[in-house]
């Protein structure tokens, strides 16, 4: 997961927020939460499924993601505490135009169960990852998914899917200013149950700015090398 943490209401109110939150029971889960929209909707979300907690039908006991049983049961879980701060706070946002814009990535393992990706939307509802749709993005991403989709299958190394996930996020920064530094990264190999890698990337990290370069270069020298067609002189 890669999130960036830039958040605006406007080009002068622009500021810094984390986006991607990691649960991690060592040796028993790994789960991590990635959000976009509206900032108060998916805090009051996250919150929501980490701490208050969630009935998943009437009469039954309060759940978290510290608690439920699987993945499944968390995306579940998930969508339920989107429906439930629509039911507090979409009346409200109607009343004012607004809109009820809330996605969430919920991705992780929990025991023996399987490593699982899914997205959840603002009804509640959610799609799984799949090999067919090997990753998922939420956000700002249409100046970075051609990248992913050009190069990345579902048995792209774990290495190589992070040099793509750190190409698509600096293409999209270089396009939309909507989407800014730092950006938070979070690795998790199968069956680990311990998060991999936990790193929030600066302006200043030596490997990214060498990257983006790199990559600028690239692509010069990818064009450069394409023969212009016949007909255009």
């Amino acid at each position: 997961m890669l999130a960036d943490t830039r958040t605006n209401a406007g080009v002068d109110n622009i500021s810094t927020f984390r986006k991607l939150t990691v649960l991690e029971h060592p040796g028993e889960r790994v789960v991590g939460i990635m959000t976009a929209g509206n900032l108060a909707l998916s805090q009051a979300v996250v919150n929501m499924a980490l701490e208050e907690g969630v009935s998943l039908h009437e009469g039954e006991p309060k759940e978290t993601l510290h608690t439920v049983p699987s993945m499944v049961r968390a995306a579940q879980l998930m969508g339920q505490a989107v429906r439930e701060i629509y039911r507090v706070d979409g009346p409200s946002l109607e009343a004012q135009a607004g809109d009820f814009n809330v996605s969430i990535l919920l991705g992780g393992q929990i025991g023996n169960g399987r490593l699982r990706l899914f997205q959840i939307y603002a009804a509640g509802n959610y799609i799984e990852a799949t090999e067919d749709t090997p990753y998922l993005q939420i956000g700002e991403h249409k100046y970075g998914k051609p990248i992913i989709d050009r190069a990345a299958t579902f048995d792209t190394d774990v290495g190589d899917a992070l040099k793509l996930a750190l190409i698509s996020m600096d293409s999209t920064m270089r396009s939309n200013l909507s989407v800014g530094m730092p950006i938070d990264l979070l690795v998790y190999r199968k069956d680990a149950l311990s998060v991999g890698l936990s790193r929030r990337i600066k302006d200043d990290d030596v490997y990214f700015r060498g990257l983006r370069q790199s990559w600028s270069d690239a692509l010069t020298r990818a064009y450069q090398a394409i023969p212009g067609p016949d007909w255009a002189f």
